[in-house]
């Protein structure tokens, strides 16, 4: 995604989900408290959250007004770069748990690291998907790297559909359609990277 400058920094559009998700929580705020409170769809602010599409700037103000958070303060924290010294210990306990799709059943994600990089973005996650685990295909504003941890499913996308067991991986497009479908009375666990940015040609 595109980058601009703001205050000597580098506003990374795809963090924008991220830290509307990080803020709603600090407040103690469900997708539908928000949603009540902003007038906007909780639909939408989910797909906001999740990178599944960007806001456009009206909207983006009424969400952070909302939220009680000054717009210098939202962009200065959007635009803000960590140094990074070289090496991260993430243990477990300090996975971050949260929803990618409103109304999917059976799907539970777990946020690994999330962090940028010159030209883009990337974020690791784990979804654990329980038997009988139903959404429809979506799409994501990223390219996706899947990763079969445990279990056997059917990843679809668009018409396409591939058989995936323990140790295959997938890499595709995330603007294509896709679901992954847990077909058998197991759990699966998946490592999901998603890639925000350009690909070289």
């Amino acid at each position: 995604m595109n980058q601009e400058s703001v205050g000597g920094g580098q506003l990374v559009y795809h963090r924008i989900g991220g830290l509307i998700r990080k803020y709603r929580k600090d407040k103690g705020l469900k997708l539908l408290d928000l949603s009540a409170v902003t007038g906007i769809k909780s639909a939408l602010l989910s797909k906001i959250e999740n990178g599944r599409m960007l806001p456009t700037i009206p909207t983006l103000f009424t969400i952070i007004q909302k939220l009680g958070i000054s717009a210098e303060v939202f962009f200065a924290e959007l635009s803000a770069e960590n140094d990074f010294p070289g090496y991260l210990f993430l243990p477990k306990n300090n996975y971050s748990s949260y929803e990618k799709e409103e109304g999917a059943i059976g799907f539970q994600y777990e946020s690994i690291l999330e962090s940028s990089f010159d030209g883009g973005a990337f974020q690791i996650s784990l979804l654990t998907l329980s038997p009988g685990s139903q959404r429809s295909q979506v799409t994501t504003a990223a390219y996706e790297f899947i990763y079969v941890l445990t279990g056997d499913l059917q990843y679809q996308l668009e018409d396409k559909t591939f058989d995936l067991s323990e140790g295959d991986a997938l890499f595709f497009d995330g603007s294509i359609g896709h679901v992954p479908i847990n077909h058998l009375n197991t759990t699966v666990r998946l490592l999901v990277m998603y890639f925000f940015g350009e690909l070289r040609k």
